[in-house]
C-alpha cells in the first residue's frame, strides 16, 4: 500500500513536471515550477520501499539521502515559484540558494561519515543515541524544509486575499499542503527527540500509510502534502491552458483566410509574424487578416457569410489600388468577428463564385 502511495504520487509529480518543462521549454517560463515537480516526484519514487531495497544494494540507505536531496530542491523551486506569483521574487534572492546549497553539503558529508548504516529501508531511529552525525542530519533536513515550508505558506496567504479563481485555489491548496507538511516535521522532530531519550529504541516500520498517528504523521501526510503541492501548482496553469487551445484552434481557423489575403496584399505580411508566444502569433495573425479585410473592402457591420464571398471572389494577384480604412474593433470582439469569417470562408472554399450570387 505504501509503495502503491509513494510511486503513484511520484509518477503523478513527474508527469506534471514533464509537461511544465516542455511548456516553459516552448514559453521560456515556468522553468523552477518543472524542477520542483520533477524533485518532488523523483523523492517520493526512491523513497519507496522497494526502490530503497535497489537503492541499499549500491549503498546502505541511499534512497534515503536521494530522496531526502531532491525534496529540498523541490521546496527550494517551489518557494521561488511562489515568490514569482506573489511578486516578492528578490526577497531572499541570494540568500535561499545559499541556504539550499549549506544544507545539501552538510546532509551529504554527515551521511556518508555515519558508519553502519542499515540496508533496506533507511530508518535510522535505533542510530541517533550512537551517531550524532545522523542527529546533524535529522536536524539540517527537518530545519531547512521547516523554514521553506513556512516562508512557502506566509507568502502563499499574503497573496491569496488579492488573487481570484484558478490563481486562488491554487494558493489555498498550497496553504494547505504547508500545514500538512509541518505537522509531518514537527512529526520528526518528536520521534527523533524520543528516540535520543529512549535506552533501546526500536525501529518505527508502519504497515500502512495511516495504521497509527506516527506512521500518519511520517508518511500520510508527506504524501498528502505533496498531492496538494502538485494539484496547487497545476490548477492555476489551467486557464492559461485552455486560452492556448482556443489560440491554437483559432490560428487553425484563421489560415485558409489570411493565406488568400496575403497573396492578394502583399504589403500586410509581417516581416516576422511568428512571435515567442502563440498568442503574439495569434495577434500578428489577426493584424494581417483584419489590413486584408479591410483592404477588400469588408466593413465591421457586414454579416460573416458576406464578407467571406467578397473574400473569395478576390482575385489572387495584388491589385494597385486600396480600398478606405475602417475603425478597429477590441479584442474579443475582432476575435469573435474574425471566426465566423473565416468559418464562413472554410465553407465556401472549393466552391464556384458563380452559384453563390
Amino acid at each position: 500500500m505504501i509503495d502503491i502511495l509513494f510511486v503513484g504520487v511520484g509518477l503523478f509529480a513527474l508527469c506534471a513536471g514533464i509537461w511544465r518543462a516542455i511548456r516553459a521549454r516552448r514559453t521560456g517560463a515556468g522553468a523552477g515550477l518543472a524542477v520542483s515537480l520533477i524533485a518532488l516526484g523523483a523523492a517520493f519514487c526512491f523513497l519507496s520501499n522497494r526502490a530503497q531495497q535497489f537503492e541499499s544494494e549500491i549503498y546502505p540507505s541511499l534512497g534515503r539521502l536521494l530522496s531526502n536531496l531532491a525534496t529540498m530542491v523541490a521546496a527550494y523551486g517551489i518557494g521561488l515559484t511562489v515568490a514569482e506569483i506573489s511578486g516578492t521574487r528578490d526577497r531572499g534572492r541570494r540568500t535561499r540558494p545559499i541556504a539550499l546549497g549549506v544544507a545539501l553539503t552538510v546532509l551529504v558529508v554527515t551521511f556518508f561519515s555515519t558508519p553502519g548504516l542499515p540496508r533496506g529501508i533507511g530508518v535510522f531511529d535505533e542510530l541517533y543515541r550512537t551517531h550524532p552525525t545522523l542527529v546533524v542530519y535529522v536536524f539540517t533536513y527537518t530545519v531547512y524544509l521547516g523554514l521553506a515550508v513556512i516562508d512557502i505558506g506566509i507568502m502563499a496567504a499574503v497573496t491569496i486575499r488579492a488573487s481570484g479563481g484558478a490563481l486562488r485555489a491554487g494558493l489555498a491548496l498550497l496553504l494547505l499542503a504547508s500545514g500538512f507538511a509541518v505537522a509531518y516535521l514537527a512529526g520528526k522532530v518528536v520521534a527523533t527527540i524520543r528516540a535520543l531519550q529512549a535506552d533501546h529504541p526500536a525501529k518505527a516500520l508502519c504497515r500502512g500509510p495511516f495504521s497509527t498517528v506516527p506512521c500518519a504523521l511520517d508518511v500520510g501526510f508527506p504524501a498528502i502534502s505533496v498531492l496538494l503541492i502538485v494539484l496547487g501548482l497545476t490548477i492555476p496553469a489551467v486557464p492559461g491552458l485552455v486560452a492556448a487551445r482556443r489560440d491554437a484552434r483559432t490560428l487553425r481557423l484563421l489560415r485558409p483566410l489570411r493565406e488568400h489575403l496575403t497573396r492578394r496584399f502583399p504589403q500586410i505580411a509581417r516581416i516576422d509574424p511568428a512571435g515567442p508566444s502563440r498568442r503574439e502569433r495569434l495577434l500578428a495573425a489577426m493584424s494581417e487578416t483584419n489590413d486584408g479585410l479591410i483592404l477588400a473592402g469588408v466593413t465591421p457591420d457586414q454579416p460573416p457569410a458576406a464578407a467571406a464571398r467578397l473574400v473569395r471572389d478576390l482575385p489572387d494577384e495584388p491589385a494597385g489600388t486600396e480600398p478606405p480604412t475602417a475603425p478597429a474593433e477590441p479584442f474579443a470582439a475582432d476575435v469573435a468577428r474574425l471566426r465566423a469569417i473565416a468559418r464562413a470562408y472554410r465553407s465556401l472554399e472549393g466552391t464556384s463564385p458563380g452559384l453563390t450570387r
